[in-house]
C-alpha cells in the first residue's frame, strides 16, 4: 500500500480527486452473469436509459455481432460510471476460457475487481482460472453471489467452496433475503438492516427495514464472525470486541476496506442481477471496499538503457507522463483505438510521447472516454485514469508510453502460446492482399493470436486458444474485413522436446568455385531442461576454440533450429543447450557459417537425445446428471482422459478429468447426444506433455519419417 508520507507529497485537491476514483473489472466464468450485471450497473447509475439484456442480444457491453449472437463476452469492453460521486471505471471481462487473455491484460491494470459466481454453479474452473490471475497482480477483491433466485442456489455452499478450492478468507458482509423464487433482498451485515427491492421499478429503488424474525439469529450469527475476522488485522475493532463494545458502522466499513485491499479478506455480497435485486449494494462494495490509485503501490518501472534502476510512477498529475497501453482494438467508425492506463503525469490531446519498447515517438491526436463501443472526446487524461488514444501506429498490447525526459519501461504482459493451429487461404486473388492485411490488424489487436507462414507447404496457419477462438477470427474475417476464405480443419499445436541428453557436432565447410569460402565448427551438448523453462543456453567454449565473436551467431542458429524441431518440424522447448567446443578459421569463418553448423550441431545431438512430441492437456470439468455419469466417464477414458475426482453439485455430479486437446474436437456434440443434452462442460490448457508411444508414431508418419532401423541389420526382419 502507498503510504501516508507518500499521499501527503499530492496538493491535497488531486488526493481527493484520485481518491474518488475505482478502476475495476467485472470476472467470472462464462454464465456466471458479468454482462447482466454490468447492464444493471449502467442503468442505475444512469448510464443507459434502458436495461440490455444478453439473451435478447441487447447487451451494451456486448457491441460484436458475435457476442450478441452467442450470447458471451468475447472482448472487454470498458465503460465510465459515477456512482455517489465517485468515477468508475469498469471493464466487463469474457469468461469463455478460449478469451481469457483479455481478463489478463486487463487485470494488469485495475486497481480492484468483482469476481461473480453463480449461486448454482459455484466455483467452476474458469473462477479458479481469473482468481489466480488476480492472485498473480495482487488485485483486491470483492465477491458478488449470483442467481440466488434461480432452483438450485445456495449462499452458504458457495462461500464454503470459495474458502475451499480458491483458498481464500471469505467474509459475507451479506446474506439472502429468501432464496430461490422467494428471494425479496438482502440483509446487510454491516449496517444490520434488511433491504428489500421492488418489482415495479427495475429494482431501481429499494426500501430498509428491520431485519425479519427468522432470519435474526442468523444475521447476529454472521455479524459475529465478521466483526471477530476483521478484529484480526485492526486492533480498533479488537479492543471494542474484547471489551464487549460494538464498533460504529464507518468503523466496520474502514476495516473491511483495510482487509481488502490488503488481500487478507474477501467481502461477499449477494443478489440476483437480472431480477435486479443486490446491484446497487455491489456498486455501494466499490465505493466503500475496493482501493482508489492512492490504496495501491506506485508502479514500479526500469531504466531502459539501465534495467537496474527503478523508476516510481506514483499517482501524480505533476509528475512525467507514464501509461501503459493493454488493449488495441479496431473501432469500425473511427479506426485503431488503444487503451492506456496513466500511472502518473497526465497527457493531453495533440500532446507528443515516447513509446519505450519502439523507441519511437508517437502524438495523442485525440482522447476518447470509451462507453463500450460509443466514446466522448476528452482534452486531458490525468493518473489513475483510464482512456483510448485514437489513430496511434506503432503502438502494440504492453507498450510503455511515456515522457521524452524520462524514459521509464514499465512490466511487460506476458500471452500463453497458442495450442491449436488452422490453416486458412483466400478465394480469391482480390481475397489474397486483404487477408494479409486483416490478419495483421487482428494479431496487433490480440496478442494470444499468431499467425505463421509454413515453410514446408507455403500455407498460412492461424493458431489461437481453441476452437470457439479461431472461430470468431474467422467470423470477423468475413464480416469486418469482408475476406472470403477457406478454412482447414483444426490443428493441434505440438511442441517437441528431448527426454534425455546427447552431444552433437556440426562442421560448414563451403570452398571455391567463385563464392567466399566459409568455416564453421561447433560442438554442442543438449538436456532436457524442465517444463516451461524454454531454450536455456550456456557458453563453455574456449576462445581458442570458438572466438566471442562469433559464440551470439551460434547461439542464434541453435535459436533458429529450435523452431524446426527435430522430429516432425514442430518448435521444440524446454532444452539446455551448451556450447562446449569447435574450431576456427583466420580467414573463413563468419557469422553465418557458426550459425549454420551450431544449427547442424542441435540436430546431431537432438536426434540422440531421446527427441519426443509434446501435446497440449487440457483441465475438463464435466457436469452431468447421475443417470449418465458411467457413458460420460467411460467416453472420457477412451479419449485418453484421466478421471482426478468426481464431487455432487446441487442435483448433478461434477467430474474433473485431465483429456488430450487432440482428443476434444466436437466434443460438445458427442456431450450433448450422450446425455440428451442435460450435460454442460468446460476446459482450459493445463500443461503439455510427452505424447503415448502410438501417438507419437502416427505424428512421425504423417509427417513422413521413415522408422530408423539399427545400422547392423539395415532392413527389418520379415
Amino acid at each position: 500500500m502507498t503510504t501516508k508520507h507518500e499521499v501527503k507529497k499530492l496538493d491535497d485537491k488531486v488526493a481527493q480527486a484520485l481518491s474518488k476514483i475505482r478502476n475495476i473489472g467485472i470476472m467470472a466464468h462464462i454464465d456466471a452473469g458479468k454482462t447482466t450485471t454490468t447492464e444493471r450497473i449502467l442503468y442505475y447509475t444512469g448510464k443507459t436509459h434502458k436495461i440490455g439484456e444478453v439473451h435478447e442480444g441487447t447487451a451494451t457491453m456486448d457491441w460484436m455481432p458475435q457476442e450478441q449472437e452467442r450470447g458471451i463476452t468475447i472482448t472487454s469492453a470498458a465503460t465510465t460510471a459515477y456512482w455517489r460521486d465517485q468515477t468508475i471505471n469498469i471493464i466487463d471481462t469474457p469468461g469463455h476460457v478460449d478469451f481469457t487473455i483479455e481478463v489478463e491484460r486487463s487485470l494488469r491494470v485495475l486497481d480492484g475487481a468483482i469476481v461473480v459466481f453463480c449461486a448454482v454453479g459455484g466455483v467452476e474452473p474458469q473462477t479458479e482460472t481469473v482468481w489466480r490471475q488476480a492472485d498473480k497482480y495482487h488485485v483486491p477483491r470483492i465477491a458478488f453471489i449470483n442467481k440466488l433466485d434461480r432452483v438450485g442456489s445456495d449462499f452458504n455452499a458457495v462461500v464454503a467452496q470459495m474458502k475451499d478450492r480458491l483458498g481464500c478468507r471469505a467474509i459475507p458482509i451479506q446474506l439472502p433475503w429468501g432464496t430461490e423464487d422467494q428471494l425479496q433482498g438482502v440483509i446487510d451485515l454491516v449496517e444490520m438492516k434488511a433491504l428489500r427491492w421492488g418489482s415495479t421499478d427495475l429494482g431501481a429503488k429499494y426500501t430498509i427495514e428491520e431485519i425479519p424474525a427468522d432470519l435474526r439469529d442468523d444475521a447476529d450469527l454472521y455479524r459475529q464472525n465478521l466483526i471477530e475476522s476483521i478484529s484480526d488485522f485492526d486492533e480498533a475493532i479488537m479492543e471494542k470486541y474484547l471489551g464487549g463494545e460494538e464498533p460504529t458502522i464507518s468503523e466496520v466499513k474502514a476495516a473491511i476496506r483495510k482487509g481488502t485491499i490488503e488481500l487478507k479478506i474477501v467481502p461477499v455480497l449477494c443478489g440476483a442481477s437480472f431480477k435486479n435485486k443486490g446491484v446497487q449494494t455491489l456498486l455501494d462494495g466499490v465505493v466503500d471496499y475496493l482501493p482508489s490509485p492512492l490504496d495501491v503501490p506506485p508502479l514500479v518501472g526500469h531504466n531502459p538503457a539501465d534495467e537496474s534502476k527503478e523508476i516510481l510512477c506514483s499517482p501524480d498529475p505533476s509528475e512525467p507522463f507514464a501509461a501503459l497501453a493493454f488493449k488495441i482494438m479496431t473501432d469500425p467508425f473511427v479506426g485503431q483505438l488503444t487503451y492506456i492506463r496513466v500511472y502518473s503525469g497526465k497527457l493531453e490531446s495533440g500532446q507528443v510521447f515516447w513509446n519505450t519498447n519502439k523507441g519511437k515517438r508517437e502524438r495523442a491526436n485525440r482522447l476518447l472516454r470509451m462507453h463500450a463501443n460509443k466514446s466522448e472526446e476528452v482534452q486531458e487524461v490525468t493518473a489513475g485514469n483510464i482512456v483510448a488514444i485514437m489513430g496511434l501506429k506503432l503502438a502494440t498490447t504492453g507498450d510503455t508510453f511515456c515522457s521524452e525526459g524520462r524514459q521509464v519501461l514499465l512490466e511487460k504482459i506476458e500471452f500463453p502460446e497458442p495450442v491449436i493451429s488452422i490453416a486458412i487461404e483466400p478465394k480469391t486473388k482480390a481475397d489474397q492482399d486483404k487477408l494479409g492485411q486483416a490478419l495483421q490488424r487482428l494479431t496487433v489487436e490480440d496478442p494470444s493470436f499468431r499467425v505463421i507462414q509454413s515453410e514446408d507447404t507455403a500455407q498460412t496457419l492461424i493458431s489461437g486458444m481453441g476452437e470457439l477462438h479461431l472461430e470468431i477470427i474467422v467470423d470477423r474475417l468475413k464480416r469486418e474485413f469482408k475476406v472470403e476464405a477457406n478454412v482447414g480443419t483444426p490443428q493441434v499445436s505440438y511442441r517437441e522436446t528431448i527426454l534425455g541428453e546427447a552431444q552433437g557436432e556440426g562442421k560448414f565447410i563451403r570452398q571455391g568455385d567463385g563464392v567466399k569460402s566459409q568455416y564453421g565448427h561447433c560442438i554442442v551438448k543438449l538436456k532436457s531442461a524442465e517444463r516451461g523453462k524454454g531454450f536455456v543456453f550456456t557458453n563453455k567454449a574456449t576462445e581458442s576454440a570458438i572466438p566471442k565473436q562469433f559464440v551470439g551467431s551460434a547461439e542464434q542458429g541453435l535459436r533458429e533450429a529450435m523452431s524446426g524441431g527435430v522430429l516432425a518440424g514442430y518448435p521444440a522447448v524446454d532444452i539446455e543447450a551448451t556450447l562446449v567446443g569447435g574450431s576456427f578459421s583466420e580467414t573463413d569463418s563468419s557469422d553465418i557459417a557458426f550459425k549454420v553448423a551450431a544449427a547442424m550441431a542441435f540436430k546431431d545431438a537432438a536426434a540422440k537425445a531421446g527427441p519426443t512430441i509434446l501435446e497440449p492437456l487440457m483441465k475438463c470439468e464435466v457436469v452431468c446428471p447421475q443417470d449418465y455419469m458411467g457413458a460420460v466417464i467411460g467416453d472420457l477414458n477412451a479419449r485418453g482422459g484421466k478421471i482426478h475426482g468426481m464431487n455432487a453439485r446441487a442435483n448433478f455430479q461434477v467430474i474433473d478429468a485431465e483429456v488430450p486437446l487432440a482428443k476434444m474436437f466436437g466434443y460438445s456434440t458427442v456431450l450433448r447426444s450422450s446425455s440428451q443434452g442435460r450435460a454442460t462442460f468446460s476446459m482450459h490448457f493445463s500443461h503439455y506433455s510427452p505424447v503415448s508411444a502410438s501417438v507419437l508414431e502416427e505424428i512421425k508418419q504423417k509427417a513422413g519419417i521413415l522408422p530408423q532401423w539399427p545400422v547392423e541389420s539395415q532392413v527389418p526382419n520379415t
